[in-house]
């Protein structure tokens, strides 16, 4: 098992919160950074935040920044997003990747692979 497993997807109100887990096997993902990305209804990929493997680099899309936060337990393989103050265009799948190449800055899904199944997020007016 290589790709990642999210999961904590729900439905949640708008204005609530939910955490999502991207959990890793193996060494496959130890030393690198991993990103979250979404795919909302009807649109387009899009990033939502990236942490380094030390987690001394972050990035946000501006559209949840100061709403989420990205995290992460390495003795657990474990990458987390807290999503705070849930809004209705945050519904969407979530997925967490391996951020391989530095060629590419954190926000283009060209510096990942290793993409997980993604989990639903849905969150309602």
């Amino acid at each position: 098992q290589v790709r990642p497993v999210e999961s904590g997807g729900g439905l949640v109100q708008a204005g609530g919160s939910l955490r999502l887990s991207c959990a890793a096997s193996g060494r496959t993902f130890i030393g690198y950074g991993t990103g979250w990305f979404r795919l909302p209804p009807g649109k387009e990929r899009e990033f939502v935040a990236a942490i380094s493997w030390s987690a001394g680099s972050t990035d946000y899309a501006d559209s949840v920044k100061g709403r989420f936060t990205i995290s992460r337990d390495n003795a657990k393989n474990t990458v987390y997003l807290q999503m705070n103050n849930l809004k209705p265009e945050d519904t969407a799948v979530y997925y967490c990747s391996r951020y391989y190449s530095s060629s590419y800055g954190y926000p283009s899904p060209r510096g990942y692979d290793y993409w997980g199944q993604g989990t639903q997020v849905t969150v309602s007016s």
